[in-house]
């Protein structure tokens, strides 16, 4: 019998989609502007995942050089059909809604053909595109009508709900106009749509309710992969909005059998905390919770808390960087020297700093509420450091070199900083980041930041304490995530060995 985590995936992972191979699981999520893009990880059991590779890891692939930050890799799907892989996506803001193939989820894939719209005119416009199949072969993309392009106010774009057209995928252009499919139970942002054949029917899964608080899951089901459809009696499925539970902003999911015959969805989710439980230190991870059927209509069960043990993460740079590090809108192959210097990861400065859209930086997400990472950095000559990460304007450093050592807390246009003197060049930087300890009213936040440095095996120097709450997907209104790495903003910075620890008590 399968334990389901969950976290199923812990950290930065939200949109998640399955597809069932051959005795495995490929899971998919989104990765906005970070690169390398949309992460593959892979299990026999839905306990054990390995993240295997990603579809993005060549430049060109995803445009996301120059995209705002909330725009890039939005909302994957991933399906498996005469024995090739398939994945669509949206390049929000960048190259459009693309199609991806592989005939090994781990790659390579395709540098991604755009779906265009039958007179050529450009790319289909829309968000969380699908693809599925017919018996006889014909190609649907169903995907929801939100127009990002052209919007006469980018806060309240046109929706024009669920909509779908046949696809010929030998040149990639719709073969009709959009048609418009069931939109839901009339909540906003009808979206995520997941079109499946299941015992002689065609069920319609989407989300519905926008991607916060509200956040629900609806299905309607038809006789044709074009409708009618009708919604089911128990709609919205899933939803923890007004609810005590833990995991909240349940919705956006993909239904598949496990690997016990039962059927599951992954469904992401949010782990807040603080006294009214409003701030996701984490952002959006992919969940897991079991569905049933009764009179040909599923019923998805409320998703339960389960973390897996905490875990100890210590890199030597010895050897290439592993899956899990990404840059942010270039690879970090790009900016990551890792043979100049023997055991040390080298960053050269190239005149941006974090607050930049391309800056000098490689990291990996934070998977644990409770986490400490401690980097050993050489700035002789030069300066860099620590930082975690939500975006341009909200962000946490700890930058050593030129005899200083500064904390800094930039956070939507607020900037404060403390510094001591640093006597020699080598310097453990930490960043932890743990709940709220005494003296804190009425936990009003997510967890307390605590920021210090040790240098020449000395007592560790602590700078500052930082409320979390700021780096939240609720205050920095993120559609992403806590991302901790290593940059350099002067010269060339050696970073020589990298640990991090944490657990979800």
């Amino acid at each position: 019998m399968s334990t389901l985590f969950n976290p199923l995936i812990n950290g930065f992972h939200p949109d998640p989609s399955v597809v069932a191979v051959d005795g495995a699981y490929y899971l998919a999520t989104s990765t906005f502007e970070y690169l390398p893009g949309i992460p593959i990880h892979r299990s026999t059991d839905f306990e054990t995942w390995e993240l295997i590779g990603h579809v993005a890891t060549r430049p060109g692939q995803l445009g996301v050089e120059e995209v705002p930050t909330g725009g890039g890799a939005w909302a994957p799907t991933i399906r498996h059909h005469d024995g090739i892989f398939h994945l669509v996506i949206t390049d929000a803001m960048g190259r459009g809604m693309l199609h991806f193939t592989a005939t090994d989820a781990a790659g390579p894939w395709s540098d991604g053909d755009l779906l265009v719209k039958a007179d050529g005119s450009g790319t289909l416009e829309g968000i969380d595109p699908d693809i599925a199949w017919d018996a006889d072969g014909t190609c649907y993309v169903t995907f929801s009508g939100l127009q990002l392009t052209g919007a006469l106010n980018p806060n309240q774009p046109a929706h024009l709900g669920i909509q779908q057209v046949r696809v010929d995928l030998a040149s990639h252009r719709a073969l009709e106009e959009p048609r418009s499919l069931w939109s839901g139970t009339g909540l906003m942002f009808p979206e995520a749509p997941h079109l499946y054949a299941i015992d002689g029917a065609w069920y319609l899964l989407i989300a519905e309710g926008g991607t916060e608080r509200g956040h629900s899951i609806s299905i309607a089901r038809g006789s044709s992969p074009e409708g009618p459809f009708v919604g089911a009696p128990g709609n919205p499925l899933v939803s923890a909005r007004s609810t005590p539970r833990p995991i909240q902003n349940t919705g956006h999911g993909d239904l598949v059998v496990g690997p016990d015959g039962d059927w599951l969805c992954v469904l992401l989710g949010v782990r807040p905390r603080s006294g009214t439980r409003a701030f996701s230190a984490l952002g959006r991870e992919t969940f897991v919770t079991p569905v049933t059927w009764d009179d040909g209509w599923p019923a998805i069960a409320p998703v339960e808390l389960n973390p897996r043990p905490g875990t100890r993460v210590e890199v030597d740079f010895d050897g290439p960087l592993d899956h899990e590090w990404v840059g942010i809108r270039r690879l970090p192959a790009e900016i990551a020297d890792l043979s100049s210097r023997e055991g040390a990861l080298v960053l050269r400065a190239d005149g941006t700093t974090l607050a930049d859209s391309r800056p000098v930086f490689v990291g990996r997400r934070q998977e644990h509420l409770n986490n400490a990472v401690t980097v050993r950095v050489d700035v002789s000559g030069c300066v860099g450091g620590l930082a975690v990460r939500y975006d341009e304007g909200f962000r946490l450093e700890i930058e050593a070199g030129r005899g200083t050592v500064t904390a800094r807390a930039a956070l939507g246009g607020l900037l404060q900083e403390w510094s001591a003197p640093l006597q020699g060049d080598i310097v453990d930087l930490h960043l932890d980041s743990a709940k709220p300890g005494p003296g804190w009213r009425m936990v009003s936040t997510s967890d307390i930041f605590h920021v210090g440095f040790t240098a020449d095996g000395g007592e560790r120097v602590e700078l500052a304490e930082v409320d979390g709450r700021f780096l939240s997907s609720e205050v920095a209104e993120s559609f992403t995530g806590r991302v901790i790495g290593v940059y350099a903003v002067e010269g060339d910075v050696a970073v020589l060995g990298w640990t991090a620890e944490g657990d979800d008590e």
